[in-house]
């Protein structure tokens, strides 16, 4: 097809936003010499955890120690801590088992099931009354309500107990936040931004520094820890921002305004997605990879969704499935420049992993990659054909389509020797604590998008599949699919502690994708239609110090 050709063609085009940034962050400032402040950072870090490892051996201290291991975490510098965290939480398994004896029961248990170790939840018997229901608690432990609320976000399917333990909580919680003499306050903050996001569905880059501001306000607040959390996320943020210039250049070179106006230029906002997965130093190639994979994944679901005629959709997953330079002579002009950067992508990695011995590895990441635009083709050619689906069909070809799969098997890239090929391998059988992902990030998609989708030519989404095979209204099947997602948390939660043959930062990586949906896709469609409330999230994380 010649170039004047494929621009007659009529084509389902979408008309996206453009980007919001311009190219505020192709250039980065190299800091000033920061030797000065890692000395400090280390120094700080040594005090922190001298204070963890003594309160390990008093027993009477176990209560406060894991409320500082929580503050740890919940300040984002965890990672600074890893051998001392693990040493803790064990410690605490083998002392303690499922009955503790200490104090905020509510936070050992959520730190126990967050950290992989299946405590039971009958130990929540003790917050119930004679007739078996939840006491109310006194007025002044709203926080030990919070802590209780929270900690129902850790429950596995059929857990009753902390299914009726939420509802207690959330309609406690919420009677509280309306009352007027807290109007303001820094609880009735916290109650109105747990209710909005529970802890366990936060990001933990952004928790890190909505905590931080809290942290600072409490009178009881170790005073090392705190400035540790601050030193370490200004540091840390200094790396992040050198990333995002590096993959902005790179970004500039194909020009997707101009050469692919049809699609969606979501440079930066992939980075920020990427920053949700994974967010450490030692993962900073993995993340660069990942972000750039997010940004051409975003560029392949518009050629595929709203730009592609079925014919070119065809010779393009033929050439993604033959994975060779000499494929760019056969593909129309647009298409080829999207394949130059699937070829430049992932030579990058190769390189990057030919250095670590594990070159063989994106075999795995282009084997669900290839899987992945065969179900986009799938549905172009239910959409071609004006076909809808049974929602079980729907399920089985959308799941992987929806792209979380091959995102979470490209994420392991360049990881470390936690990730072997038996990592990928397991990945790539959709194993259910995967498939749960999956399903949020599809179902969370659609729900948000699936109105202004079918204003064009596109594929039946899973609503418009459940309301013609079950023949229900829109906000039914609206309540019916965000039962689903709650169920697909229990099942994430449930997996993540079956799954020991799993390492722990593998299973984070699917808690942290399914974390990020609950940012970009709640309500609203954030990734296409960027508004203030991402802007704040981008610009306070890679943009912004905190001030110490």
């Amino acid at each position: 097809m010649s170039v004047k050709q494929e621009d007659a063609v009529k084509r389902p085009i979408a008309n996206f936003p453009p980007s919001v940034w311009g190219d505020q962050f192709l250039v980065y400032d190299q800091q000033e010499d920061q030797s000065g402040v890692e000395k400090e950072v280390e120094e700080l870090k040594e005090e922190v955890r001298k204070e963890i490892l003594q309160a390990l051996n008093l027993p009477t201290e176990h209560t406060n120690l894991l409320k500082l291991v929580d503050a740890v975490e919940r300040l984002g510098v965890g990672y600074y801590f890893e051998p001392e965290i693990g040493q803790v939480l064990q410690h605490f398994y083998d002392a303690y088992g499922d009955k503790w004896t200490g104090g905020a029961t509510s936070v050992w248990f959520r730190m126990m099931r967050q950290h992989g170790y299946f405590v039971s939840s009958d130990i929540f018997n003790n917050y119930k009354g004679k007739d078996g229901a939840f006491k109310k608690p006194s007025d002044d432990d709203v926080m030990g309500l919070l802590d209780l609320y929270e900690a129902t976000y850790l429950r596995v399917p059929g857990e009753v107990i902390l299914d009726d333990a939420l509802a207690f909580a959330r309609g406690r919680l919420d009677d509280i936040s309306k009352d007027l003499s807290l109007t303001n306050s820094i609880v009735s903050k916290q109650i109105q931004e747990a209710l909005t996001q529970p802890l366990h569905k936060r990001v933990p880059r952004i928790e890190a520094l909505r905590y931080i501001s809290f942290y600072q306000l409490k009178p009881s607040h170790n005073k090392p820890l705190l400035k540790l959390a601050k030193l370490g996320f200004n540091l840390l943020q200094s790396l992040h921002k050198k990333e995002l210039s590096q993959i902005c250049k790179w970004w500039k070179c194909f020009d997707v305004p101009t050469n692919l106006p049809y699609a969606r230029n979501r440079l930066v906002e992939s980075y920020f997605w990427s920053l949700s997965v994974y967010f450490e130093p030692q993962y900073s190639e993995s993340r660069m990879f990942l972000a750039k994979v997010f940004a051409v994944a975003t560029v392949l679901d518009d050629t595929y969704d709203a730009y592609g005629t079925l014919e070119e959709l065809e010779i393009f997953t033929d050439a993604i499935k033959r994975w060779s330079i000499t494929c760019l002579d056969i593909l129309p002009k647009k298409i080829k420049l999207i394949y130059q950067m699937l070829l430049d992508v992932y030579g990058d990695m190769e390189r990057i992993l030919l250095k670590m011995g594990k070159a063989h590895h994106l075999n795995y990441v282009r084997e669900a990659m290839t899987e992945y635009v065969r179900c986009y083709l799938k549905e172009a050619k239910w959409a071609n054909d004006g076909y809808i689906p049974t929602a079980e069909e729907h399920k089985e070809v959308a799941t992987t389509s929806g792209g979380y799969k091959f995102i979470l098997i490209a994420s392991f890239a360049a990881m470390g020797d936690v990730i072997t090929d038996e990592t990928f391998k397991w990945a790539l059988t959709m194993p259910p604590l995967v498939r749960a992902c999956c399903v949020i990030a599809r179902v969370m998609d659609d729900i948000v998008t699936h109105e202004e989708e079918q204003e064009r030519i596109h594929v039946a989404s899973t609503i418009q599949c459940y309301m013609k095979e079950h023949g229900v209204t829109q906000q039914y099947a609206y309540a019916l699919l965000n039962n689903k997602i709650e169920e697909s948390w229990k099942e994430i939660n449930h997996e993540s502690l079956k799954c020991k043959d799993v390492e722990m930062p593998v299973i984070m990586r699917v808690i942290n994708l399914a974390r990020a949906m609950d940012v970009l896709y709640k309500d609203k469609d954030h990734f296409t239609h960027v508004d203030e409330e991402l802007i704040n999230h981008i610009k306070s994380l890679v943009l912004d110090a905190v001030v110490v």
